[in-house]
């Protein structure tokens, strides 16, 4: 039986590496890293069928011996090696006109290094892949090529998924509103809303969203999702080294912690160990592998935040919320219905969780790193407790009303209709010379009040 091949979905990465062919011209070779599944392979093999006259694809997961030879042999002569290259692959490409593509790069670190002395060549463009690079396995016994740019290609975010399921209109018409900050009609924002909770069970990575878009089933969707947590875990085990038992650990416990009030990570209990440090490798891990997303404490919310981060106290939202749906509810093949049965409320869940996760992850997508604040304001009474607040995520964006300078822009997430911005209001009360625009993101309409903006929660890939 004949392969079935991938289905090409529209990425936004694709922009990003026009970009960099446009501006690089030979000069740099760029470096597409992510997560497994999260379809690099597909995204640069598209990118070089329609952006160059012919290309070499080299997978390092499969490569044959000749081919590895070649790099130990005869890197000394890079006239011999590219020769003999194009004869294994029986392509003559046209020098500035071919690219030549090392998928699964981290496997063969030896082709990594020799980036460097193919890119000062400029006969061709090169793109490399990988997923776990940055792993201390596999660039321990390698100088890294200062010639190489990266670009992260992260799940899909809501808007790829529109375009995954044509309806670019939709698309279209989300981000005018946003830009003219006009409601949708009702009866397209209920659609809209639908279609970001569909979204936010699928998730964005390419194979389980091809599955669902292919016969809108939740279950074979949740089936390929199951195996990639799966390829996750066997990934953990196979270059975690000795924080894989820690790494396995923070991951399966994603859900638990995310359930929680706080949703903040704690660490007593998990693995025996109850301090950050113990666990930091492992986090870092997970981050370098592209499995979660961390958020960061802001101590001082102003423009910045890395300089006030504080790393021992964090969220972790998994890089994809699809996957958190998976893994929250992996008890059997009795759970396989769970979608349907979340989607409609019949089963009863911290809703919260996911719609965090989901938003962390449009961020994400978007560019932006992950802060929170959190403080507690004076008891109201002589001897009463402090009442805890706190902002979800921390952005930054110019505003207009400071000819456009960066200004700390707070974001706060709601999950039902009914709800408080007690924190956001104070907040904008105690930081007003440094805030610009505030956003909720709820579940409702758009609408506008002063300076503050109530987005509906499919919006949140415009910010």
């Amino acid at each position: 039986m004949e392969k079935k091949m991938p289905t090409v979905f529209r990425r936004k990465c694709y922009e990003r590496l026009l970009e960099w062919k446009r501006e690089s011209k030979g000069r740099t070779a760029v470096l597409i890293e992510g997560a497994r599944r999260v379809g690099k392979t597909t995204l640069v093999t598209e990118f070089a069928r329609r952006e160059y006259e012919d290309y070499i694809y080299i997978d390092f997961s499969r490569a044959d011996k000749a081919t590895l030879d070649l790099f130990h042999d005869q890197r000394a002569d890079i006239d011999t090696f590219l020769r003999m290259l194009q004869l294994n692959f029986g392509k003559l490409l046209e020098p500035r006109r071919g690219v030549i593509i090392f998928d699964e790069v981290q496997r063969f670190p030896v082709a990594r290094e020799y980036i460097k002395h193919l890119v000062a060549d400029g006969r061709f463009d090169y793109i490399e892949t990988g997923s776990l690079v940055s792993i201390r396995k596999n660039v321990e016994k390698i100088v890294i090529p200062s010639e190489e740019e990266r670009i992260s290609l992260e799940p899909m975010d809501f808007e790829e998924y529109l375009w995954a399921n044509g309806l670019d209109m939709y698309a279209q018409e989300i981000r005018r509103c946003r830009d003219s900050l006009v409601a949708l009609p009702d009866s397209v924002h209920a659609k809209c809303s639908r279609l970001f909770n569909e979204y936010m069970l699928v998730g964005g990575m390419p194979q389980a969203v091809e599955a669902f878009v292919e016969d809108a089933d939740f279950r074979r969707s949740d089936k390929i999702k199951r195996q990639i947590i799966d390829l996750y875990r066997e990934d953990m085990q196979k270059f975690g080294d000795s924080e894989a038992r820690r790494a396995r650990v923070v991951f399966d416990d994603v859900p638990g912690q995310l359930s929680h009030a706080s949703k903040r990570l704690k660490f007593s209990g998990l693995d025996g160990g109850d301090r950050y440090e113990q666990f930091e490798p492992a986090i870092s891990w997970l981050a370098d592998a592209h499995l979660v997303n961390p958020c960061h404490l802001c101590n001082d919310p102003n423009v910045g935040y890395r300089l006030h981060a504080d790393s021992s106290s964090l969220k972790c939202y998994l890089a994809d919320t699809g996957l958190l749906v998976s893994l929250a509810f992996d008890d059997g093949p009795d759970l396989l219905d769970v979608h349907r049965d979340i989607q409609f409320g019949r089963v009863s869940i911290n809703k919260g969780m996911l719609v965090e996760n989901v938003v962390a992850q449009q961020l994400r997508a978007r560019g932006h790193s992950l802060f929170y604040y959190s403080w507690d304001e004076p008891p109201k009474e002589e001897g009463g407790r402090p009442r805890p607040r706190e902002i979800d995520f921390l952005i930054t964006r110019g505003y207009s009303d400071a000819a456009g300078k960066p200004r700390v822009c707070p974001i706060e997430v709601k999950s039902t209709k009914t709800y408080s911005t007690i924190s956001l209001d104070d907040f904008a009360l105690h930081y007003s010379k440094r805030v610009g625009d505030e956003y909720v993101l709820h579940p409702k309409q758009l609408k506008v009040e002063g300076k503050r903006q109530y987005l509906p929660l499919y919006m949140s890939f415009c910010l």
